[in-house]
């Protein structure tokens, strides 16, 4: 007695789907319906790992502050009407509305998105900026450690700079204070309020708004 042919499902990315047929016989699996649930079941898994990406992202806001996984086009630089009585060269943050503004002669401005400081780390006042870093390292202070930590998320003490450093590849250090204008490497966080105080930007737009900008401008946040 011969024994039917074994037949493998031709989608190696998928399981291991053996189908026991004899000559003539239809399988007893059908191979495309499988394959285009595993395509569906496959998506849905993607979807769900890109949500919990976010989800961790957004840890450290509120559900009034949902953090989207797609930047708002309406946060890329742009030339605007600006009229705010600063000298040329000031930047102002507008930390309710998410906006920077780098402030230009006849009343026009660049405006930037920033991401800001989460409910409990909001904070204003004028400061210069007194250093300027590429590519700058991270050592996070040991009270963020110890408070991130409590919600069981082990920051390091130390980070060197590169692409998957919080600070992306930009710095602008404001006074003496802990704050900074910085990059990201989380560019869907632009736009909402999940910071510790400091104010992040894209860093293709930090990279811009720091060539255009030296150490001692003036920074205001409102």
């Amino acid at each position: 007695m011969s024994r039917p042919p074994v037949i493998v499902s031709p989608d190696l990315t998928a399981p291991w789907l053996m189908q026991l047929t004899g000559e003539g016989v239809q399988p007893a699996v059908n191979t495309r319906r499988i394959i285009q649930r595993q395509k569906v079941q496959q998506r849905r898994v993607l979807r769900r790992e890109g949500a919990a990406r976010v989800q961790q992202v957004s840890a450290t806001g509120t559900a009034r502050n949902p953090v989207k996984s797609k930047f708002d086009p309406m946060y890329l630089p742009q030339l605007v009407d600006y009229e705010s009585g600063h000298k040329p060269g000031t930047i102002v943050i507008d930390t309710n509305n998410r906006f920077l503004y780098l402030v230009l002669k006849d009343g026009k401005a660049r405006r930037y998105g920033v991401g800001v400081g989460k409910p409990g780390f909001e904070w204003a006042g004028a400061h210069t900026i007194t250093r300027k870093a590429e590519w700058p390292s991270w050592t996070p202070p040991k009270e963020m450690i110890a408070r991130e930590a409590a919600k069981g998320h082990y920051l390091p003490a130390f980070m060197e700079g590169g692409p998957e450093n919080p600070l992306g590849s930009r710095a602008m250090y404001l006074g003496s204070t802990l704050y900074r204008i910085h990059g990201t490497n989380a560019p869907w966080t632009i736009g909402y309020a999940v910071s510790s105080g400091c104010i992040r930007m894209r860093n293709e737009d930090v990279v811009d708004l720091y060539e255009r900008v030296k150490v001692g401008t003036k920074v205001i946040v409102i």
